[in-house]
């Protein structure tokens, strides 16, 4: 027995020594401990960050001696090596020198450095030291510069994460990159700076299950064997815009759980095969090209949580299939051209969280169906052409947030019944955002609207609505922040804004609100109001007028427009832009408006404000961006120092005033100025050369003024670089013409200037917390100004950025016109009419074909008019009148177009339109006499008709600036019915 239980005992040690091994794990290796701290101490660590926990861990003390034991830290657990090295998000700051004691742990297997801070440093090129490297992720991690080739030699590695948007990969191509590496399972180089082609070699990774190639700069066809690689399933190369390709026939079959080829240049058509990826979860189309209809064998993929097919240009109905997608939690199909009725199978997608339909052709009514989907936060259909009511219940879908209904031919609400729906019904709902804008619905606001006692937002702009809702105890909405009822019919303002007191926005603006402000309203939402827009109202005056207005966070104050009375209100210290043009304020500019030096755009044109202007105007030069003073009654001179040089002024329009003097010498440190129209006063000064040096400055009138003095050029000057609009008319300029100031002229490049781009300054008005849509957030000011045509006053609203013009008429130039004006190309309105001009009319004009109206009327030019004129075949306005020019009237194209009085008192010409025949030997002698006197003399009458605004001719556009209001001038029947030659006599004066 005794010898039984010893052979046991022994049998036992044997077996614990020969298997020591397998019960007791090594040590980690003193050099990788060595190792690890080295690579610790060469970093910055913000210890107190929760994430750097992992590295305070490593520390040789106690039971913490051994590294196998630290946090990030794997050891192999036969050898005791350091095999693996998880440090992602662990707060480290600093770079991986090429000596770093990183390349010693040569046994690493897997690295994980995401997500630090390597303060751009380069990849160092050692990393080939790390041979064994299956695992190698550095995503995130502020890494930059090149990739390093080295990694390439990295031949075991699955796995392979280098996702940084700083690195790039120029010198060497992705080609040698992936070439060697033929057992990657996962590659992820997502916003890496590539800029090349997909080579081939990528169909042939037949491990690959995971690639991310988005945002890199791909070009050319991505290639179609990707698509067929047996373990792929997750492929993401959106946001490549000049990669090109289609999707497959799927005839085989595939893994694909995730694709996304989202910005990318993949077109054609979604193949009906499609339906055969059964483990398909996210489809991610959007911003590609594709075309066509929806297939219906998507509605085969029951799998997909995700679908986007948004911003292509698919078209026909929603497939009824969709329907069997259930489960589906995301659904966007915004911005495509579908059409039809939205099919009731929607209402099947009872996991649907956010539903995006807008901006297509959708008709009918909004489905009951919706209703069904109860865990839908967000539904977006606007702009559509969808019609009837809104289905009110609709609300109170338990976690809906936000509807946004705008932009369609709704035309009413659908309550649960005939009379409204109390607070009870909608007092569970979370909506707290609501758009119904840009619709037809009528009458008055319904009560339901305001019992939802969640809405933050609430948009009921550009209706009919007639009426507000009168508060009462019923009246729960308590917590807007944005309100917006704009373009309506309302003629008062909502009553139940007297219990707001929590609003940013409000814009009540277009309506047909009269009588004075009412005195409550100084009481509403006074520390939390930031944009109030009133505009366009018949708004007449203030009760109770406050000279300080009491919005103490008001940024956008816009009152344009209506028919405010008395003195100019002050707006708040925070303001940036002020809007009161179009209005009766009369008195003085306060100067309490020196304290508001943070405004951006101040707008007081149209008024009868009069006066001097502040002197201390100059505190605006740190923000003041527009200055708007136009047609006022403002007077005096202009001191040097009322503005110091602003580097943010653009726009400067005191045109329309009474101002007198010299001009201050400091407008030449406004170095970013585009427009100084100072039209219409008393200026009385010499030209304005050193505004020459201003670089941007674009729109230049110094017309109807006292300006004066000979024209001619200093000898060192920038020449105006970026000029494009010049007037200088009815002033007492003299010499030859000014030419040189038109030495850089150079048709304006508009590559990006839409046809419809005006002349403008947009701010943008940040609030928080409040829904509104861009164009809501991005506030303009519209550049306008007042020209004379054909003896006419004009006013137009709006100019064109693609406007060009000169007009130096009604002035005392005198000599030739020099062929180098043939080198105002782009030109498009040119106006030399009612100087001393002589010779011929230059050849060269013909040069300019753009040029749509071109007036040398009243000087005293000879000779013939030349036949190169007729290539100008954009010309819809010439005037040669009034001159002493002979032979016949160039015959064709727009030629045939111009009546007699483009031609008269000319007695040497003849041909058409014209009475008098050529070769008629009875022609009258030229009246030169009566010419000259004319051309001498001086007296009240006015013709020189200014830069002609007309529309591009002949199929070439629309008119260049638009909104004309005409007053007439009764002299221009006298001419026409007596055929009096219009004096010389030229300006006005104020």
């Amino acid at each position: 027995m005794a010898l039984s239980f010893s052979l046991f005992i022994f049998i036992c040690l044997v077996f614990l020594l020969t298997h020591s091994s397998s019960f007791m794990k090594p040590l980690c290796h003193h050099d990788d401990i060595s190792a690890l701290l080295q690579f610790k101490e060469s970093f910055i660590i913000n210890t107190s960050a929760p994430n750097a926990k992992k590295v305070a861990s490593w520390i040789v003390e106690g039971d913490k001696s051994d590294c196998c034991s630290w946090d990030g830290v794997e050891c192999d657990e036969n050898t005791g090596h350091v095999i693996g090295l998880d440090l992602s998000s662990s707060c480290l700051y600093g770079s991986i020198n090429s000596n770093s004691s990183l390349f010693r742990l040569v046994h690493l297997q897997s690295l994980n450095l995401a997500y630090n801070d390597f303060n751009d440093s380069q990849i160092p090129s050692q990393v080939h030291d790390l041979s064994k490297l299956i695992d190698l992720n550095l995503s995130s991690s502020k890494f930059s510069g090149q990739i390093p080739f080295e990694i390439s030699r990295l031949s075991h590695l699955i796995s392979l994460d280098l996702s940084n948007r700083d690195l790039e990969l120029r010198k060497h191509s992705l080609r040698s990159l992936v070439g060697n590496l033929t057992h990657l399972q996962k590659l992820d180089l997502a916003w890496v700076n590539i800029n090349s082609t997909v080579p081939n070699i990528f169909a042939n990774l037949s491990s690959l299950t995971f690639l991310s190639l988005d945002g890199c700069g791909l070009q050319g066809e991505f290639p179609m064997g990707i698509f067929k690689l047996p373990n792929l399933r997750y492929l993401n190369v959106g946001g490549n815009k000049d990669l090109t390709g289609y999707l497959p026939g799927f005839t085989w079959s595939s893994p694909l759980e995730i694709l996304e080829l989202r910005g990318s240049n993949f077109s054609g058509e979604l193949p009906a095969s499609i339906g055969n990826l059964g483990f398909l979860n996210i489809l991610i189309l959007s911003g590609c090209n594709f075309s066509g209809s929806i297939p219906s064998s998507l509605g085969n993929l029951t799998k997909l949580t995700l679908l986007d097919l948004s911003d292509n240009t698919f078209v026909g109905n929603i497939p009824p299939s969709l329907g069997n997608l259930t489960k589906l939690n995301l659904l966007f199909l915004s911005r495509n051209a579908l059409m039809g009725n939205i099919p009731t199978s929607i209402g099947n997608l009872t996991k649907l969280r956010l539903l995006y339909l807008y901006k297509n052709a959708f008709v009918g009514n909004i489905l009951h169906s919706l209703g069904n989907l109860v865990q839908l936060s967000a539904l977006d259909i606007s702009n559509n052409q969808l019609t009837g009511p809104f289905p009110f219940e609709l609300v109170n879908l338990p976690q809906l947030s936000l509807v946004d209904l705008s932009h369609n031919l709704l035309s009413g609400f659908e309550l649960r019944n005939e009379t409204q729906l109390t607070s009870s019904v909608v007092g569970e709902n979370r909506l707290t955002r609501l758009d119904l804008s840009a619709n037809k619905l009528h009458g008055q606001i319904p009560n339901s609207v305001f019992n939802l006692k969640n809405l933050i937002s609430l948009d009921l702009s550009n209706n009919h609505f007639t009426g507000i809702v009168e508060f009462d105890e019923f009246v729960t909405l308590k917590n807007l922040t944005s309100l917006a009822i704009s373009g309506n019919q309302l003629s008062e303002f909502p009553n139940f804004l007297r219990n707001q007191h929590e609003l940013e926005y409000l814009n009540l603006s277009n309506n047909k609100i009269h009588g004075h402000v009412p005195e409550w309203i100084w009481n509403t939402s006074t520390a939390s109001l930031k944009f109030l827009d009133l505009s366009n109202n018949l708004l007449t005056g203030f009760s109770q007028h406050p000279i300080f207005l009491p919005w103490t966070s008001l940024q956008y104050l816009d009152l344009r427009s209506n028919f405010l009375q008395g003195s100019l209100p002050i707006p708040p210290v925070s303001t940036l832009h002020f809007f009161i043009s179009n209005n009766s304020i009369t008195g003085n500019m306060p100067e309490y408006f020196c304290n508001r030096s943070s405004l951006i755009v101040l707008d007081l044109a149209n008024n009868n404000l009069s006066g001097s202007l502040p002197r201390c105007l100059d505190n605006f030069e740190a923000s003041l961006s527009v200055l708007d003073l136009r047609k006022n009654k403002f007077q005096g001179s202009i001191p040097d120092t009322w503005i110091r040089g602003s580097q943010y002024l653009r726009i400067i329009n005191f045109s329309q005033n009474k101002f007198q003097g010299r001009l201050p010498r400091s407008l030449a440190k406004c170095t970013i100025l585009k427009v100084l129209d100072l039209s219409d006063n008393k200026f009385n000064d010499r030209f304005p050369f050193w505004l020459g040096d201003l670089p941007n400055l674009e729109v230049l009138i110094l017309r109807s003024n006292n300006f004066n003095g000979p024209m001619e050029t200093p000898q060192n000057y920038l020449k105006f670089p970026d000029m494009r609009i010049l007037d200088i008319s009815n002033n007492d300029f003299m010499g030859k013409l000014p030419l040189r100031l038109l030495e850089n002229w150079k048709a304006k490049k508009i590559e990006n200037v839409q046809l419809s781009t005006y002349i403008h300054e947009t701010s943008y008005v940040v609030i928080e917390k409040v829904f509104v849509s861009g164009s809501e957030n991005a506030r303009t000011y519209t550049y306008s100004m007042m020209m004379t045509n054909k003896g006419k006053n004009m006013f137009y609203e709006k100019v064109q950025e693609l406007f060009t013009a000169i007009d130096f008429s009604s002035n005392k130039f005198l000599g030739e016109i020099p062929k180098s004006i043939g080198n105002l190309k782009g030109a498009q309105l040119l106006n030399l009419s009612n100087n001393y001009l002589t010779g011929h009319i230059p050849s060269s004009l013909g040069n300019l074909t753009e040029l749509e109206a071109l007036d040398l009327s009243q000087n005293k030019l000879s000779g013939e008019i030349p036949h190169q004129l007729t290539q100008l075949t954009f010309l819809e306005v010439f005037n040669v009148s009034y001159n002493n020019l002979t032979g016949p009237v160039p015959q064709g194209k727009q030629f045939d177009t111009f009546e007699n009085n483009s031609f008269e008192a000319n007695p040497g010409l003849c041909g058409k339109p014209l009475t008098k025949k050529c070769g008629n030997s009875d022609n009258a002698p030229f009246q030169h006499s009566i010419f000259e006197a004319s051309q001498e003399s001086r007296s009240s009458f006015e013709f020189g008709w200014k830069i002609v605004v007309i529309g591009y001719g002949f199929g070439f556009a629309v008119g260049i600036i638009i909104g004309p209001i005409v007053f007439a001038r009764k002299h221009d029947w006298l001419m026409k019915t007596f055929r009096i030659r219009p004096l010389s006599g030229r300006r006005r004066r104020n």
